[in-house]
């Protein structure tokens, strides 16, 4: 018997699915998605329900005050039967980190799975079988209560929806360095996955897109000096050789793919620091020669490379490499994420059997 149950228009909505051969990045809902909610200190029974509108109140505090927290990962089926996680374990502790943040009612880990699992077995026969493609998990956790207090709400609401994606982002990215707005500041949200960080984000990620770049690149709130992150990725540098990237000093999101990578990195030879980065270090070490790459990395799209940084009074700075240290590292964790190589770290499970 299963641990949830199943609504009877879930089979309607499977069988009336089909998969586009285009498939973007969160364009393509997948037929169904999961949900149970949390009232009086305890969790419901999950409910699949076919994908659709959600009844929330107008007041709810996930509307009105942005309290709301999600994770991010991926199903895989390329040459096998039984689709397969990449690290779910790292994205259910993070969650509950960043619920704990909130001081929201934290999802257990059986919970999660129950969610996951629920969604990925009933649409393994849309995950793409191509390399680069999978589907793509959204768990998130919501506020419902219908309340203008400013205090947590006693009602909540976890859900998990995915879509069929493609790679994130293609191509190298052209990344405006963002001197004025704030993301996130010590003792702050920065390190959950928070909506609100997001929010915080779109007016500079916006105005870098209307000047022809991909992102904007986030500083220090009290200094605008040292580097933080993308608006959606963590941010690695090569600096002599070596592999650099932004310390977790409460600010920045601890990426499952930045740990990823960095214990990848070590393992084909590389040095690895983890240390506060300078801005004005970068732009220097590229005037120099010194910093020879730079590159983001993040769940939606692995890694990418960074061709790019841009003022915005139009001056750039482009380092001399791009996509080299960073091709192999994508293409080394593509590989293991996919099962087309040995996975030596144990990140990847199987999606357990109904």
């Amino acid at each position: 018997m299963s641990a949830y149950d199943v609504d009877p228009g879930v089979a309607a909505a499977v069988r009336g699915f089909t998969l586009p051969e285009k498939l973007g990045f969160g364009l393509v809902n997948a037929p169904v998605m999961y949900s149970a909610t949390w009232r009086e200190g305890a969790w419901s029974r999950g409910q699949l329900l076919p994908y659709g509108p959600i009844e929330l109140w107008p007041g709810s505090r996930a509307l009105q005050y942005a309290e709301l927290v999600f994770e991010g990962l991926k199903a895989y089926r390329v040459g096998q039967e039984r689709p397969s996680f990449f690290r779910p374990e790292e994205n259910c502790r993070r969650m509950a980190r960043s619920a704990a943040r909130m001081s929201m009612p934290v999802v257990s880990e059986p919970l999660f799975f129950e969610g996951i699992e629920a969604v990925t077995r009933t649409c393994s026969d849309f995950i793409p079988r191509q390399s680069g493609r999978s589907l793509y998990l959204r768990p998130f956790l919501c506020g419902t209560e219908n309340s203008y207090l400013l205090k947590n709400s006693s009602t909540f609401r976890f859900m998990v929806i995915a879509n069929p994606v493609e790679a994130y982002a293609a191509g190298a990215l052209k990344v405006t360095i963002e001197r004025t707005d704030v993301r996130a500041a010590a003792g702050g949200i920065g390190e959950a996955k928070a909506a609100a960080n997001y929010a915080a984000s779109l007016r500079a990620s916006t105005a870098a897109v209307n000047r022809g770049c991909t992102v904007a690149l986030w500083l220090d709130a009290a200094h605008h000096r040292d580097v933080q992150e993308l608006s959606g990725m963590n941010v690695f540098v090569v600096i002599d050789g070596e592999l650099h990237t932004p310390a977790l000093d409460g600010t920045i999101l601890p990426g499952v793919t930045r740990d990823s990578l960095l214990q990848l990195a070590r393992s084909l030879g590389y040095a690895t620091h983890e240390r506060r980065i300078a801005i004005d270090e970068i732009i220097d070490g590229i005037r120099s020669g010194a910093c020879t790459e730079v590159f983001a990395c993040g769940t939606a799209a692995i890694v990418s490379p960074i061709e790019s940084l841009w003022e915005s009074d139009g001056r750039h700075h482009s380092p001399p490499n791009v996509d080299v240290v960073a091709k192999r590292l994508r293409e080394s964790l593509l590989a293991i994420q996919e099962r087309r190589a040995p996975d030596p770290f144990g990140w990847t499970r199987d999606l357990s059997i109904a």
